[in-house]
């Protein structure tokens, strides 16, 4: 498919992360972007502000009629059921229907990739690559799944030579890219309703590391079970960060590369999990040949990503703090950060599980995760692209966590009870819309 013959897109599903990323390119590049979306959201909100047709109605007569035409592009996403009359209208009619992996393999064909895989640190790793690429002046995009506090949006950049992108295993939509650089974060078992068992999704990330011919042009932490050169913390690798301390809210480290040391890097995102994203973006702009100078500016400047460990309210007597963790490394990851940053005082976590089947498949996991924190509200389920499963509930999930001061409650009930609490530091966490109420939130807190 030649994209340049295309002078149409429609999204259905243009509010997702990833989607809205995407609509934003095509519109750069001068298409006509209209879309369906089944609920409002900022996102969709600033998509209209920018001059896209948006509606929130499955119904083939909001379609602009521009759509109805030859050359027009119709992008997916996953989320979507297959009974969906929009979507079943445009195959029907044999117009070019594609998913968004699909979409992003196409575009990355014809550039020089770098392709960021894991199940953990996609989007934070592909932010700080990209903001280092387009501060460095390469002529770039970077695709991402989260909003940069820098560019205040999920795409950097309006180039057409370099793209950043995140590899996304669900649905084994990263096989669709061609990756020239990539780097695998993580490949711990997740969407076990897709691949079924851990081995399954080890599989894929393995094809997708095959993908890189050049192995000096993959890099994967020190013990991941792939070929490819090593990134670590205080321990032998290929790429190493080292005398690792905290000044005025910033690690200050050194890393030894292969053929330098780098002296005193600043980076202000907090935890060990950030710390190595950032080493992964350091190691793939190296290798390709951005000066150690601009990458060093880059990691100091980064603002972080929106629900990544994203301080709402910062004072010496309340700390809010929102984060997009779904998956028990994440929510560990998330209380390492804020134990090691307060290790003294007390910390509310209010968690909102995102799935069912992940919920069923790593109850006894969140629950561990969960018990860490002292005090613990628990949201109901969030469903996303899933129907109910019987007996897989939050109260379910609630019985199994080793805590005493654990709560289940409903979205109306939540602010009230934040505010009854007595915890200085205060984290809301999860994937699902947890992250439409920290607005709410922040201000009744304030």
């Amino acid at each position: 498919m030649n994209l340049n013959q295309i002078h149409n897109v429609y999204f259905i599903g243009i509010g997702g992360i990833g989607m809205s990323a995407l609509a934003r390119y095509f519109q750069n590049i001068g298409k006509h972007v209209s879309g369906y979306d089944k609920t409002p959201t900022r996102l969709t909100d600033e998509l209209i502000a920018g001059g896209m047709d948006i509606h929130f109605e499955d119904s083939i007569s909001l379609i602009p009629s521009e759509y109805y035409i030859e050359n027009t592009l119709v992008i997916i996403t996953p989320a979507v059921p297959v009974t969906h009359s929009e979507w079943n209208y445009f195959i029907e009619r044999d117009y070019v229907v594609k998913k968004r992996a699909e979409v992003l393999g196409i575009i990355t064909k014809d550039t020089f990739c770098f392709a960021v895989a894991g199940t953990h640190g996609k989007t934070t790793t592909s932010s700080i690559l990209g903001h280092i690429l387009f501060e460095s002046g390469v002529d770039m995009t970077a695709f991402l799944g989260g909003i940069v506090e820098n560019y205040h949006s999920n795409l950097i950049g309006n180039g057409k030579t370099v793209t950043v992108v995140e590899a996304d295993e669900f649905d084994r939509s990263f096989l669709h890219l061609h990756p020239d650089i990539a780097c695998v974060t993580s490949m711990d078992a997740d969407h076990l309703d897709i691949y079924g068992d851990k081995s399954a999704i080890e599989d894929s990330f393995r094809e997708f590391a095959n993908k890189v011919e050049d192995k000096t042009k993959l890099f994967i932490p020190k013990g991941l079970p792939l070929e490819g050169l090593t990134v670590g913390i205080d321990e032998q690798a290929t790429y190493t960060a080292f005398n690792i301390h905290i000044e005025n809210g910033y690690y200050v480290f050194d890393v030894q590369t292969p053929i330098e040391v780098i002296k005193n890097l600043q980076f202000g995102l907090p935890g060990r999990h950030n710390l190595m994203n950032a080493l992964m973006a350091l190691a793939m702009a190296k290798t390709y040949g951005t000066p150690t100078e601009s990458i060093a500016k880059a990691l100091a400047s980064f603002q972080g990503v929106q629900r990544r460990f994203s301080y709402q309210i910062k004072t010496n007597d309340l700390v809010f703090i929102d984060d997009y963790a779904h998956h028990p490394t994440e929510i560990n990851a998330v209380h390492q950060a804020v134990r090691e940053l307060y290790p003294n005082e007390k910390v509310l976590a209010i968690f909102q599980p995102h799935l069912f089947s992940r919920t069923k498949d790593f109850a006894d996991e969140f629950a561990q995760s969960l018990s860490q924190f002292d005090t613990i509200f628990l949201l109901d389920i969030y469903p996303a692209r899933e129907l109910p499963m019987e007996g897989i509930t939050s109260e379910w999930l609630l019985s199994k966590i080793q805590n005493s001061n654990k709560k289940l409650i409903s979205k109306n009930d939540l602010i009230p009870s934040i505010l009854a609490q007595d915890a200085k530091i205060i984290v809301t966490i999860g994937a699902g819309d947890i992250g439409e109420l920290v607005p709410k939130i922040k201000e009744a807190l304030l």
